[in-house]
C-alpha cells in the first residue's frame, strides 16, 4: 500500500548496514544499530532545508502577532474578510503556515516506513499490529527467515534475526508474543523478556527526557507574546509533559531499533536547534549592527548644525545671520543704500537726527 516509502527506507537502511557490516560484521547487532541510527541522520539531512524555514516562519509568526491580534480585533464579527485581510498579511510578509509544520509532516511518513521494514523482518505467527504499518503475515520460521523484505535478500533477513544488542534482536519489544520471539530460536539462539528489557527500557527512559529537553529548548525561544496564546500554551504543555510521558508509556509496544530511531532522531534534532537558532540569532544581530551603522552615518556631525530640510526642499536657504550685519543695516541706512562710505572718524547718517530728537525730548522734559 505504502511501497513507494517502504523500498527508499529500506534502501537507505541497507546502504548504512552494507557500509557498517563491512567493519564490525554483517551479523553484528551493532552494525544493524548504526545502520539505523545513520538512517535518521541521512533523512533530517535531507530535511535540513525544510527545518531552517520552519524555524524562520515561527520566528516571522511571532513577530506579526500584534498584527494579527490586531486584525482578529478589527474584524471579529466578518470571518469572511479578516480571512481576506490574514491572507494579505501574510503574502506582503513572504509568511507561509505551511512552512511551520512540514519538517513534523514530512517524518511521519518516514517513522512509519521505518516501522512496518522493521516489524516486516519477523513476520511470524498471526496478524498482529497496525494493518499495513506492522501487521505480520502468519509465517512459519523457516517461510520468515527464507523471505525477502523489500530490497533485503533472505540471507540479509537472517543476519538481522542473529543480530543481538546486548542480547536483544533489534526488531524485539517487551510485550511481544512468544511465539514471535520464537522465530529467533534458530537465528542467534532465543532471547529472553530480561534482556530485551535490559536494553528497551534505558531506551525508553533517554527517549522521554530527550524528547523533554528539546521541547523546554523550544519553549525557551519563544516569544513571551507568542508563549501567553491559549493555543501555544496547550502545545507548550503537551510537548514539555504528554509527549515525553507517551515515549515511555508507549515503549514497551515498540521494537529496540524504533527506540534507537527515536533517540537519535532527539539527538540530532538537539544538536540542529543549537546550530539553527544560533546562526538565525547572529544574522539578526548583524542585521541590527548594519542598521545601526546606517544611521550613524546619516546622523549631522558633532558641532554641525543640522540642515534644514524644508527650505532644501522650497530652494530658499538662508544664510544665517553674522554678528554685528544688523546692527550695521540700522545703524547706517542711508549707506547701504547710496552705496557711499563714511569719512574716517565721521559718525554715521541718521546719527543726528536721533540725537536731535534725543535733545528735544529732554527740553520736553525740563519744562
Amino acid at each position: 500500500m505504502l511501497d513507494f516509502i517502504y523500498y527508499p527506507v529500506s534502501a537507505i537502511l541497507w546502504f548504512w548496514h552494507q557500509a557498517f557490516g563491512y567493519v564490525l560484521g554483517k551479523n553484528s547487532g551493532f552494525a544493524w544499530a548504526l545502520a539505523v541510527v545513520f538512517l535518521v541522520f541521512t533523512l533530517r539531512l535531507v530535511l535540513y532545508k525544510p527545518f531552517v524555514k520552519q524555524v524562520r516562519t515561527t520566528r516571522q509568526m511571532q513577530e506579526l502577532q500584534p498584527q494579527i491580534k490586531e486584525l482578529q480585533k478589527k474584524y471579529k464579527n466578518d470571518r469572511q474578510e479578516m480571512t481576506v485581510q490574514m491572507q494579505k498579511l501574510q503574502k506582503e510578509h513572504g509568511f507561509n503556515p505551511l512552512m511551520g509544520c512540514l519538517p513534523v509532516l514530512l517524518q511521519v511518513p518516514v517513522f512509519i516506513g521505518l516501522f512496518h521494514v522493521l516489524r516486516s523482518f519477523n513476520r511470524v505467527g498471526g496478524s498482529s499490529g497496525l494493518a499495513g504499518f506492522g501487521a505480520t503475515h502468519g509465517m512459519t520460521a523457516e517461510q520468515n527467515a527464507n523471505t525477502a523484505n523489500y530490497i533485503f535478500s533472505p540471507a540479509e533477513v537472517q543476519s538481522f534475526l542473529s543480530a543481538r544488542l546486548f542480547g536483544a534482536p533489534l526488531s524485539s519489544f517487551i510485550t511481544q508474543p512468544m511465539t514471535q520471539l520464537e522465530s529467533y530460536a534458530h537465528w542467534g539462539g532465543m532471547p529472553s523478556k530480561v534482556a530485551i528489557a535490559a536494553v528497551s527500557i534505558p531506551l525508553m527512559v533517554i527517549a522521554g527526557i530527550a524528547t523533554h529537553m528539546n521541547a523546554r529548548a523550544s519553549v525557551a525561544r519563544q516569544s513571551p507574546e507568542a508563549a501567553a496564546q491559549p493555543q501555544a500554551a496547550m502545545m507548550n504543555k503537551l510537548a514539555l509533559y504528554v509527549f515525553p510521558l507517551g515515549v515511555m508509556v508507549g515503549g514497551p509496544f515498540l521494537p529496540v531499533a524504533i527506540l534507537i530511531y527515536w533517540v537519535s532522531n532527539n539527538i540530532w534534532t538537539y544538536g540542529q536547534q543549537h546550530l539553527v537558532f544560533g546562526k538565525i540569532e547572529k544574522e539578526d544581530e548583524e542585521k541590527k549592527r548594519i542598521a545601526l551603522e546606517r544611521r550613524a552615518q546619516n546622523a549631522p556631525k558633532p558641532g554641525a548644525k543640522p540642515v534644514d530640510v524644508r527650505k532644501k526642499q522650497t530652494g530658499k536657504v538662508e544664510d544665517a545671520p553674522v554678528d554685528g550685519v544688523e546692527d550695521a543695516k540700522t545703524d547706517a541706512p542711508q549707506a547701504s543704500t547710496n552705496g557711499a562710505k563714511p569719512a574716517p572718524g565721521a559718525k554715521p547718517a541718521g546719527s543726528k537726527k536721533r540725537s536731535g530728537n534725543r535733545g528735544r525730548a529732554n527740553q520736553k522734559r525740563r519744562r
